[in-house]
């Protein structure tokens, strides 16, 4: 397999943010690496694109501004394509994430306490960001470490689902925190489409009525037909 060795961009074109390789190397030496990371030393930059060349690999400047200019000797079309592999599943975690919104107040009571706390294992499980919000109202914004004590009580009571991602912190008249899901989007999907599949294999089913081929079934009864007696040959319009 031959490689294809670049050359210089179009003068007065766009600007390439990618590295220099092979022949668009242009130094006299170069500080080499080895495919696998051991370092060769510095050497001319001809020997270096011979090297590349022998071993069917690439020349890459991966330190321009190391006096000499740092060199690897790579595969660097797969180098690309596992770095934009890695990009896309980052974008992809990236995207899928949605963060939430609960508001709490200071003097909840036990039972919506425990329905939006309901709600904020949900939205973990789900994947996604919470942000707890707690209005003060009048007097209450003179007693902000109640509303702290209410945030830390319900990190902990979801702790199995989620993290502090954002310590509580005032906010005017609010208080804020906000988790994170200990598991990812891709991850809580995946699970519940397990579950899914686990629920509809055990729900039951009605037995179907077994078929036999049509070569076992046994064959359909005929219609018998009725033996002629003397009477029946009679013209029914003579009298006896």
């Amino acid at each position: 397999m031959s490689r294809h060795w670049h050359t210089d961009p179009t003068p007065g074109g766009p600007i390439s943010t990618e590295p220099r390789i092979n022949d668009r190397i242009r130094v006299p030496e170069v500080r080499l690496v080895g495919p696998n990371g051991e370092q060769v030393g510095i050497v001319r930059v001809e020997d270096a694109l011979r090297l590349a060349a022998e071993n069917d690999l690439d020349l890459v400047e991966v330190a321009p501004q190391a006096r000499p200019p740092v060199c690897k000797l790579m595969d660097y079309g797969k180098f690309k394509y596992e770095n934009a592999q890695k990009q896309r599943d980052a974008r992809k975690n990236q995207t899928n994430t949605i963060t939430k919104e609960m508001k709490l107040r200071l003097k909840i009571d036990n039972h919506d306490y425990e329905t939006k706390k309901g709600h904020v294992v949900r939205f973990l499980k789900g994947g996604d960001k919470v942000k707890i919000t707690i209005m003060f109202r009048g007097r209450e914004q003179s007693r902000p470490e109640l509303g702290i004590d209410l945030l830390r009580r319900l990190a902990e009571d979801v702790a199995e689902f989620g993290y502090v991602e954002s310590t509580p912190k005032q906010d005017g008249r609010n208080m804020l925190m906000v988790l994170g899901p200990t598991k990812k989007k891709t991850e809580a999907r995946a699970e519940k489409a397990a579950d899914r599949q686990a629920r509809k294999a055990d729900e039951p089913h009605e037995p179907v009525a077994e078929t036999a081929p049509a070569a076992e079934r046994p064959p359909a009864p005929q219609p018998t037909k009725k033996k002629k007696g003397p009477a029946d040959n009679m013209d029914p319009d003579i009298d006896l």
